[in-house]
C-alpha cells in the first residue's frame, strides 16, 4: 500500500474575505417555550363519618406523590380549616411537600361523584385565563385550596359520599420554561438492535459450546455469551474451578422454563412473552414465574434481570401471591419490593385474608423475623389512625417541618 503525502500547495485557496460593511448581518433565531409538566393523584378517603369532630384545623392527609419534579400532598380537614365557619364546610388544599421556590403550577381539585353520573365538584385552573397567571407556592408548605370547599351538611347527603367514603381527585400542572436555539441538521439512528443479533444467534443454534440439562431437558447455548453477562457463568466456564465437561452441564434446583426464560434474557435483554412460553395465559401463572426468575436472577447476579423482576411482582401484588413474594424478597435482599409487600400487607382490609393463605405460613416458618417487621407495620397504621382523627396538624399556612410444597410453572 502506497504512502499518501500532501503539502500546503495542495490545498484549496481560502475564499476572500468579504467586507463586513457590504455584507448582512448573519440571522439567528431562537424559541422560548413555557409549557406545564401535568400529573394527578386520586385520594381515597374512607371512614369519613369516623373523622368528623377530630377539631378545627385538623386534617387527613395523602400520600406523597411527585409532580414535575416536586412532592405534593392533599389535605383534607372534615370539620374544616377555619375556627370561624364553626365546622360548617369542608376544607380541600394541595400542599408542595418538597424545597421548592417559587413553584408556579396550575391545579385542580376535584370531588368525585360516585353515582356514575359524573356531576364532579370541580375546582380548575386548567383551561381558562387567569389575570395573575399560574399561583406560586414559595416554600415547602405552601398551599393552594378552599377553605370553604363544600357544606358539610350537603356532602353528606350527596353522591360524592358513598359508603362512607369519599374520592378526591387532584391534577398539577408546573409550569417549566426553555429555550430552544436554532435546530441542526441531523440523521435518525436507529435504537440498538444487538440483543436481536444475539437472541437469532440463540435461536440459530450456530456454534453453541455448552449444553445444560435443566429438569429432563437440553439447552444449548454460546459460551462467550453467557459469560460474558454472569460473572457466575464466567467463574463455571473460565474460572479456576470450571466444569470440565461442558458437553452437558446438569443444572439442580430450577425448572426447564424458568432456566430457558433465564437464558432468553442473556441474549435478547428482555424478558420473553411468559404466556407463550409456558402456553398458559394467567396472571397467577405471571407472578409465580417472576418469583422463580427473580430467585433465577440473583442465583446467577443478573442485576437488571432481578430488578425487571422486582418491578413485575410491584405491580402484580394480590392477596393470595404477596405472602411467597415477600419471603422472596427476603431471601434475596430486594428492599423495595419487601417494603411495598409490608405495606400491602399490613392495611388492614388484606391483612386477614393474607394471613389464610399458605403463603403466609411459609413465610413464618422461613422468614420468622419479617413477621416481627410486618407486626411494626401494622402498629405504625393503627398509630398513624389514631393520630389521623385525634390530633393533626395545623401549621400548613407556613412551613411543614417450615415446609413448603414447590408450586411448579409447567
Amino acid at each position: 500500500m502506497g504512502t499518501i503525502r500532501f503539502s500546503s500547495r495542495d490545498l484549496p485557496a481560502a475564499p476572500p474575505t468579504s467586507n463586513p460593511s457590504s455584507s448582512f448581518p448573519t440571522k439567528t433565531t431562537s424559541s422560548s417555550i413555557t409549557e406545564t409538566v401535568n400529573g394527578s393523584h386520586e385520594f381515597k378517603i374512607g371512614g369519613y363519618s369516623l373523622s368528623k369532630g377530630m377539631g378545627v384545623g385538623k386534617y387527613i392527609a395523602s400520600d406523597t406523590f411527585y409532580i414535575g419534579g416536586y412532592a405534593w400532598a392533599i389535605y383534607f380537614y372534615p370539620d374544616g380549616k377555619s375556627p370561624e365557619d364553626n365546622a360548617t364546610y369542608v376544607s380541600l388544599f394541595i400542599a408542595l411537600a418538597s424545597e421548592g421556590t417559587d413553584v408556579r403550577a396550575l391545579f385542580e381539585l376535584s370531588l368525585m361523584d360516585q353515582s356514575g353520573k359524573e356531576r364532579h365538584k370541580v375546582h380548575s385552573h386548567f383551561g381558562r385565563a387567569l389575570e395573575s397567571g399560574p399561583y406560586t407556592l414559595k416554600y415547602r408548605g405552601s398551599m393552594w385550596g378552599y377553605k370553604r370547599f363544600y357544606r358539610r351538611n350537603q356532602l353528606e347527603t350527596s353522591d360524592y359520599l358513598k359508603d362512607d367514603t369519599l374520592l378526591v381527585r387532584c391534577c398539577v400542572g408546573v409550569v417549566k420554561s426553555h429555550t430552544e436555539g436554532p435546530k441542526t441538521y441531523t440523521i435518525s439512528v436507529p435504537p440498538s438492535n444487538i440483543g436481536q443479533h444475539f437472541g437469532k444467534l440463540l435461536d440459530s443454534g450456530k456454534g453453541t459450546d455448552v449444553n445444560f440439562e435443566v429438569d429432563g431437558e437440553t439447552f444449548a447455548s454460546h459460551k462467550i455469551v453467557l459469560a460474558a453477562r454472569s460473572p457466575v457463568f464466567r467463574a463455571q466456564l473460565f474460572g479456576p474451578m470450571k466444569d470440565q465437561n461442558t458437553q452437558c452441564i446438569k443444572v439442580e434446583d430450577m425448572e426447564a422454563p424458568v432456566f430457558k426464560a433465564l437464558i432468553h434474557f442473556m441474549y435478547w435483554d428482555a424478558l420473553p412473552d411468559i404466556e407463550e412460553l409456558v402456553g398458559l395465559n394467567s396472571k397467577w401463572v405471571s407472578t409465580l414465574m417472576a418469583q422463580h426468575l427473580l430467585a433465577a436472577a440473583d442465583r446467577y447476579a443478573l442485576e437488571r434481570l432481578r430488578l425487571l423482576c422486582e418491578a413485575r411482582l410491584c405491580e402484580d401484588v394480590a392477596i393470595n401471591t404477596v405472602a411467597t413474594t415477600l419471603a422472596l424478597a427476603e431471601q434475596h435482599q430486594c428492599i423495595q419490593l419487601k417494603s411495598v409487600c409490608l405495606k400491602f400487607i399490613a392495611l388492614p382490609e388484606n391483612l386477614k385474608d393474607v394471613m389464610q393463605t399458605d403463603g403466609f405460613e411459609y413465610l413464618k416458618e422461613s422468614c420468622p423475623s419479617v413477621i416481627t417487621e410486618l407486626l411494626q407495620y401494622v402498629a405504625k397504621n393503627g398509630e398513624r389512625s389514631v393520630i389521623t382523627c385525634t390530633h393533626g396538624n395545623d401549621t400548613l399556612d407556613s412551613d411543614m417541618n417450615g415446609r413448603r410444597v414447590k408450586q411448579r410453572i409447567h
